[in-house]
């Protein structure tokens, strides 16, 4: 298995610029397939989404099942790992704690000029649904990332969708994170069809102002086709890593974190980035070693990631080239390898999340540290954010004149709306207003 190795000083403009690319779906042609799949759920509610259950997820699945029930958390608690049910409650409560600590304040108001007042209100959103992807493996640390936030924020209604097993049934570890978040509503509905019933609302599972989570291009098809109905929040695509390291790095300690993302599926991005050629060449001998410690299907994917277009060393000629390329690429997860980690963090623009130093493995982001692994990719880290308690509130503006601040305000308005050409907008503002506002006092 080859390992693709990129020397920027000798890479075209052209050549350097398909590095940048990612391995996306055209939702396109899956918007065509999920159309139908979203109309029965909404014409049909629960029994369409069991229907597809059973043809997509092959699970048995009957439309007055589709909630998790008492019987179900009592099984999971008690045939879970003692051992995972630990690691869930440490990730809990770093998880709480880093949001707790996002979170804005209620209120600012503030004196604008004297007399004028304006400020935010800060509140939850009435519900979310939290789509916990099942297609890999189960995955109840995103169970975790996404239901806590909501909770710390005060969202009253959180419900999770994910697929159904292949027996039908939910997935131990995602049951016992919900309880661990508080979250009561989980039910067995994955891909298009679970999108289109929080958006739709069907008799068993309830619709929903947003839903959040990443999940395959048959979810993403979905989210578009029912963005008129449900806030979709943030594309995600398929995961991506870079992994800068300079001279003081060690290429085995880089080798064994650009391999972390690599190995979540054949369409994902790793690169390792670096000016360093000893540290390029300490990686390409180590990663092959680290490859013989892992199962063969996660092998499969990291060395087709690895190995092709959308991965590999990339090889710069100096700091400011490989820190160039890197905020060009706006990573989904961008680890810093130096004794001095500190140094590059002024210049690293566009991340979704930078893990500094090499005791920082993007395995303890994507886990315990607390930080949310819900993130911006595709290039979408130049412009979006992590998923925060933030997805979880909106702001209100609030604003106050006193009766003496008001002539002035009403005054600059009025001939701000005359130029504006709305009459009403100045009408409300000019001498008629003051002649009512005298007639009140």
């Amino acid at each position: 298995m080859t390992i693709s190795f990129y020397d920027l000083s000798k890479m075209t403009r052209t050549a350097r610029d398909q590095l940048l690319k990612r391995s996306e779906a055209n939702l396109a042609d899956f918007e065509e397939k999920a159309k139908p799949i979203v109309f029965a759920v909404k014409n049909e509610g629960d029994e369409a989404v069991a229907r597809f259950a059973r043809q997509f997820d092959k699970a048995p699945v009957e439309a007055s099942a589709l909630a998790a029930t008492e019987a179900d958390f009592a099984r999971a608690e008690k045939t879970l790992d003692p051992k995972v049910k630990d690691a869930l409650e440490y990730m809990a409560v770093n998880i709480r704690r880093f949001h707790e600590d996002q979170k804005p304040e209620e209120m600012w108001f503030h004196e604008i000029r004297p007399g004028v007042f304006a400020g935010d209100r800060t509140n939850a959103i009435p519900s979310v649904a939290c789509y916990i992807p099942r297609g890999k493996g189960a995955f109840p640390s995103s169970v975790l990332m996404q239901s806590i936030p909501a909770k710390v924020a005060g969202v009253k209604e959180i419900c999770i969708i994910t697929p159904p097993g292949p027996d039908g049934s939910l997935d131990d570890a995602t049951l016992v994170a919900a309880r661990m978040a508080g979250v009561p509503k989980v039910f067995k509905a994955g891909g298009a069809q679970g999108i289109a019933a929080v958006a739709y609302g069907t008799q068993t599972i309830p619709k929903c102002a947003k839903v959040v989570g990443p999940g395959s291009p048959w979810v993403g098809a979905a989210k578009r086709l029912c963005s008129h109905l449900i806030d979709v929040g943030t594309p995600a695509g398929p995961s991506e890593l870079i992994v800068l390291a300079d001279d003081t790095a060690d290429g085995r300690l880089a080798a064994l974190d650009v391999i972390i993302e690599s190995e979540h599926g054949p369409d994902s991005s790793a690169f390792l980035v670096t000016w360093s050629r000893k540290v390029a060449e300490d990686a390409l001998a180590a990663i092959p070693e680290f490859w013989k410690q892992m199962g063969a299907q996660r092998v499969g994917y990291s060395s087709t990631v690895l190995g092709g277009p959308m991965g590999g060393i990339v090889l710069a000629r100096d700091e400011e080239e490989a820190i160039a390329f890197c905020n060009d690429y706006a990573p989904e997860h961008l680890g810093v390898h130096s004794d001095e980690p500190f140094q590059y963090l002024g210049r690293l623009e566009n991340a979704g999340e930078i893990l500094l130093g090499r005791h920082t493995p993007p395995t303890l982001g994507n886990f315990t540290i607390g930080v949310n692994h819900v993130l911006p990719t595709s290039g979408w880290a130049k412009t979006g954010s992590p998923l925060t308690v933030h997805d979880f509130m909106k702001r209100t503006s609030v604003a106050y004149v006193t009766g003496k601040a008001y002539p002035e305000q009403a005054k600059h308005a009025e001939v701000i709306a005359r130029y504006e050409g709305f009459d009403g907008h100045a009408n409300a503002v000019s001498e008629t207003r003051a002649r009512l506002l005298r007639t009140n006092r």
